[in-house]
């Protein structure tokens, strides 16, 4: 019968520069993830920094590649959006790469700060602030503005939120861009995004509330497209509309010299992935400067914010098949150490696939399986690959040797959409989070960014063990201390 690796070999162009198999067990990046395994146990989320590294690198060797071919006289700016993934180790290696930051949330900003301090960004970094803004939100930025950081740039995102700055900041110049509702995918429940300015309100909000204002410029507009930077009539169609428009606003305004590219690439969820990275970004360039030279404006800057694209390639889910269940003739179960829908939450909430592999035991048979979770919902389950609608795994013996299974390319988002470190659907724990990275010398280091979630957190966040709604951990620690000497005290008498 053939075996697990023979069914991957035969459906797939495998091994590939991220996958191979040695000595029966699969590499990812060169990361022997069996030792991983043995040394951390399951669940667990792995995270493998280089690649974040080796995805910044590469688009900026697109953008320089096609601004040489297309002799482009714009600069171009890379961008990471923090809500692709906010932890530290996260940020730490996106900055090694000498990019820029796009935030979308008040809380953005505290981190900004932690950032600042530490040394990885400057008060020159470009700070890219999105998303509607509530007022704690806009006086974060103002703060920012009035501290000097001098290329914090809000990102308008409705008619009267510039008015918070006409009140806060004192700043002696505030760049500002705009964010355009684009139309969405004919598909779309609506026609029109909930988000940014109107295409007809554009030109009055410029002339009467940044123009006649002597410290406000306009330096940017924003494009964004839910379905990301796709080939597709939808996507080249909204692309030149926008770029129509800024090329109407250019003329009116010398400070514009800039777009925001919004909307990633995509990242590999499948082996039969196939996208034209750098025919994308060529057409991107060309077409802007065509629009450009036709309508007689400089072409502008050009900025992206990628997120998934940044990470998501670099993380990975890897749990432990505990039970195999027949539950009729046909349907067989493999039972995993954790739960789809509260640790990989866009695959339950979406429909999203991700590469799935075999950890181990690539020299067994194989068999048709479904691949179920922990939570007592019946959406908790995995049962189809992108490329087919059958799952298949290898045969094992439970009683004799160990079944482990990886989901990749997982790295973006999973942790905020599930709510990390909170609770979980039937108090599913967080799994433990573990970072692999290079020394100077190129050797594989690994460490343990946080363990399995513990009951004692998740005690205090629901108000157990003395912590009551809206205590500090300091009041909550006084209480338990309080009713702990009482508690002496009883025994004492008793």
């Amino acid at each position: 019968m053939k075996t697990y690796y023979d069914l991957i070999d035969q459906t797939f162009e495998f091994p590939t520069r991220e996958f191979n198999v040695e000595n029966n067990q699969l590499m990812f990046n060169n990361v022997p993830l069996m030792d991983i395994v043995k040394e951390y146990g399951t669940p667990l989320k792995l995270t493998y920094l280089p690649k974040i590294t080796e995805h910044i690198e590469h688009a900026k060797l697109l953008f320089k590649n096609a601004m040489k071919r297309y002799n482009y006289k714009g600069n171009y700016t890379y961008c990471y959006c923090t809500k692709s993934s906010h932890f530290r180790f996260v940020l730490d290696e996106v900055l090694k790469n000498n990019v820029h930051l796009e935030t979308s949330s008040a809380y953005d900003v505290p981190i900004i700060r932690e950032l600042y301090k530490a040394g990885k960004v400057s008060k020159s970094t470009y700070i890219i602030c999105n998303g509607y803004k509530r007022p704690l939100y806009t006086q974060y930025i103002s703060e920012l503005l009035n501290e000097g950081f001098t290329n914090c740039i809000p990102v308008l995102d409705n008619l009267k939120e510039i008015e918070a700055y006409e009140n806060s900041v004192t700043a002696e110049t505030v760049n500002f861009g705009i964010r355009i509702a684009t139309d969405e995918e004919p598909n779309f429940a609506f026609y029109t995004s909930r988000l940014g300015i109107r295409y007809s309100d554009v030109n009055e909000l410029y002339r009467s509330k940044i123009a006649t204002n002597e410290r406000f410029k306009l330096k940017m507009l924003h494009f964004f497209i839910n379905t990301g930077i796709k080939d597709s009539a939808y996507y080249w169609s909204e692309l030149s509309r926008f770029m129509y428009k800024y090329c109407e606003l250019r003329k009116m305004c010398p400070d514009l010299d800039s777009v925001d590219i919004g909307g990633g690439m995509p990242i590999q969820t499948s082996f039969q992935f196939t996208y034209d990275y750098q025919a994308m970004i060529d057409q991107i360039v060309e077409s802007i400067q065509w629009i450009c030279n036709k309508n007689n404006v400089p072409v502008p800057n050009i900025f992206t914010e990628f997120g998934s694209y940044t990470v998501g390639e670099s993380g990975a889910v890897i749990y432990k098949v505990i039970d195999q269940k027949l539950q009729n003739d046909k349907e067989l179960w493999y039972m995993i150490d954790g739960s789809f829908i509260t640790q990989l939450p866009d695959s339950w909430g979406l429909g999203q696939k991700y590469i799935m592999l075999s950890v181990n035991n690539w020299d067994n048979p194989y068999q048709k399986v479904n691949l179920g979770g922990l939570t007592c919902d019946s959406h908790d389950f995995y049962n189809t690959e992108t490329h087919s609608a059958d799952l298949y795994l290898p045969i094992f013996d439970q009683d004799a040797e160990d079944q482990y299974i990886g989901l990749f390319h997982t790295g973006a988002y999973q942790e905020s959409l599930g709510g990390y470190g909170g609770i979980q659907h039937c108090l599913i724990p967080a799994p433990q989070h573990v970072i692999v990275d290079k020394d100077d010398e190129g050797n594989l280091r690994t460490r343990l960014f946080a363990p399995e979630q513990n009951s004692e957190v998740m005690l205090k966040i629901l108000g157990y063990g003395g912590a009551e709604p809206g205590m500090t951990e300091l009041e909550a620690t006084e209480a338990a201390e309080e009713r702990e000497e009482e508690a002496e005290l009883v025994r004492d008498d008793t």
